[in-house]
């Protein structure tokens, strides 16, 4: 029977090679840096916990939302416009130094707990588990997430304002609902931003790192809450 099927060009076969190398180049450059971003985080953490970061934050709760909002956003919109240097890596790791600093506060509130060491592995092993799931999930589908980006930014905003507002409502339940409805929302946003870099939506590591990190952060945060609240024993 004879085979109607056009060959493929040498020029196609070329392409979708170097394709292919650059799309992996991301994927691992990526991942890299993610790891990295890690001992920033930590070590903000660290300086936060130390040097009275964590008690002034407690204190000062509408500042500290501001300084937060405005370091946080300050720092990802650098990294943005310089993503396509060295400078972008720099700006990435101090931004997640930052970040680890605003996580003190929480962490200094968990530790205050008899068991908070095993509650803040607890949440570290859960964040974990959600990362390979979506990875898995991420590398395997055949189905396109990227049209989900819209909706789950609309409950980006959303969250944004509930948090805000509940500084001064201070509703436990409030408390609750933003926090799964944040593991829900960035468990999903996890799912897109692997789905794009591995299929090659996403050409640049930084971008890519920072998104990733992003929600990883997220769900680390909200999963450490919810750990805290239902799971804190007193001393």
């Amino acid at each position: 029977m004879s085979d109607f099927r056009q060959p493929s060009l040498p020029g196609q076969d070329a392409y979708a090679g170097t394709r292919d190398v650059e799309r992996n180049r991301v994927l691992r450059n990526t991942y890299w840096l993610l790891a990295l971003s890690m001992v920033p985080t930590v070590l903000g953490a660290m300086v936060g916990l130390n040097f009275g970061v964590a008690a002034a934050m407690g204190t000062n709760p509408g500042t500290s939302a501001i300084i937060f909002l405005i370091g946080a956003f300050g720092l990802m919109f650098l990294v943005e416009r310089n993503k396509n240097s060295s400078l972008g890596v720099v700006l990435l790791l101090a931004f997640t130094f930052f970040m680890g600093v605003m996580l003190s506060q929480l962490i200094g509130h968990v530790m205050g707990f008899a068991n908070g060491t095993q509650l803040i592995m607890l949440a570290f092993g859960g964040t974990a588990l959600v990362f390979g799931a979506m990875a898995s999930v991420a590398s395997t589908t055949k189905r396109d997430f990227t049209h989900w980006q819209k909706f789950l930014f609309i409950g980006v905003i959303i969250l944004i304002v509930a948090s805000l507002a509940n500084i001064f409502l201070q509703l436990p339940a409030l408390v609750l609902t933003v926090s799964v409805m944040a593991i829900v929302i960035f468990s999903a946003f996890l799912l897109v931003d692997l789905q794009r870099v591995i299929r090659g939506g996403e050409t640049n590591y930084v971008s890519a790192t920072l998104a990733i990190y992003l929600d990883l952060y997220n769900i680390f945060v909200n999963l450490l809450m919810l750990l805290g609240i239902f799971g804190g024993d007193r001393r």
